[in-house]
């Protein structure tokens, strides 16, 4: 195994004396950094949520939704990196960071629109990364996971606040304190 390793380095520099790295597509790159700007996206809106939900006093949902940006964090932190072991330094984009919030249910629809959307994209990315990169949509599989997971987190929010009346403060406030 080793044998063939350093042959198939050996036709790689021939011409210029050291090996070739393998890049990434163009394709690959653009699918990453939209991605990154989307994880992005997503982590200014849940500190946008904590912070409304702070102030209104919905301490155990501005807690989810704490844990929930710095999760968006990470994933974007492990795109970069993946990026990076390729030897392409990531283009950060500019993310959207202002949201507002009308209340806690608008929080909870936002916050499903948005997982539902990025779910989307990133299965419409495995498919066009499937024949062309497999690697790439090896290393998407985890993010498939993860968003199915955060849809079906927010499907059970949005069944739970379906039993209330969400213009009763009192009983939002029960949803609160119940499901977060």
């Amino acid at each position: 195994m080793e044998i063939k390793k350093r042959n198939i380095l050996s036709e790689q520099s021939k011409s210029e004396g050291q090996p070739q790295f393998y890049k990434l597509s163009e394709k690959t790159i653009k699918i990453l950094t939209d991605r990154i700007k989307d994880e992005y996206t997503a982590h200014y809106f849940y500190r946008a949520a904590a912070n409304w939900c702070n102030d209104k006093n919905y301490k155990k949902a501005s807690e989810f939704f704490q844990k929930e940006a710095k999760s968006e964090l990470k994933h974007s932190e492990k795109i970069q990196n993946y990026m990076t072991g390729f030897n392409i330094i990531p283009q950060i984009p500019q993310a959207e960071t202002k949201h507002s919030f009308e209340s806690l249910v608008d929080v909870v629809y936002g916050a499903y629109e948005m997982e539902l959307g990025l779910m989307k994209e990133y299965n419409k990315n495995s498919q066009e990364l499937f024949t062309e990169d497999i690697t790439s949509f090896d290393f998407l599989t985890e993010f498939r996971e993860i968003q199915k997971g955060a849809v079906v987190e927010y499907n059970d929010l949005i069944n739970a606040i379906d039993l209330i009346d969400k213009t009763n403060k009192f009983e939002v406030l029960y949803f609160e304190q119940t499901y977060f």
